[in-house]
């Protein structure tokens, strides 16, 4: 049984984790999918669109913290599934955004959360692609420009590695796997 544990630990810390981040609209979900089957691997789901789009009411400050630890769930599961790299469609320094933005607050847990994050890069998708409106989204025009600019301020305090991923289409593509690229060969 232990030297079961230990070959899963080895496993799971070996796998390079990704995080596509940004301010909404920006390609995260098409960019996490493409990755993901480019490098026959898993990614976890952005669980917050899902979740809103179900509600009969607007969402509080408990929804957010029950789509956090569900998106932390998430991760552990598909960390399961992945295959050297695992990739995310959003993850936890949104989450504290979107508490802050709303609410002027954060729960302390989540901090804690982020602050122990193993993440080996963030691709922080540009605002250079128009934004969509749909029904879960509220934050165009100069939303997203300040958006964009408090993803970037968190990673840089935070001290990630990160990487702006700029361009449409399969430019945007290939600009976010040369990027990995870097990190796979590492």
């Amino acid at each position: 049984m232990e030297k079961r544990v230990t070959n899963y630990m080895n496993k799971v810390n070996k796998i390079k984790k990704i995080v596509i981040t940004g301010p909404e609209s920006t390609g995260k979900t098409e960019l996490a999918n493409n990755l993901s089957n480019y490098y026959n691997t898993s990614f976890v789901p952005e669980y917050a669109r899902d979740y809103i789009s179900r509600l009969k009411k607007s969402y509080n400050y408990y929804d957010i913290e029950n789509i956090a630890r569900k998106q932390i769930e998430l991760s552990k599961t598909q960390l399961k599934n992945a295959n050297k790299i695992l990739f995310f469609d959003t993850y936890l320094i949104i989450t504290k955004v979107w508490f802050q933005w709303v609410y002027n607050d954060c729960p302390e847990w989540l901090l804690k959360e982020i602050k122990n994050l193993k993440i080996d890069l963030f691709l922080l998708c540009n605002i250079d692609i128009p934004w969509i409106p749909d029904p879960v989204r509220e934050n165009g025009g100069t939303n997203r420009i300040k958006l964009f600019e408090i993803y970037k301020t968190e990673i840089l305090n935070y001290k990630f590695n990160f990487e702006i991923v700029s361009g449409s289409g399969q430019l945007r593509f290939e600009n976010a796997k040369s990027y990995v690229e870097k990190i796979i060969n590492e």
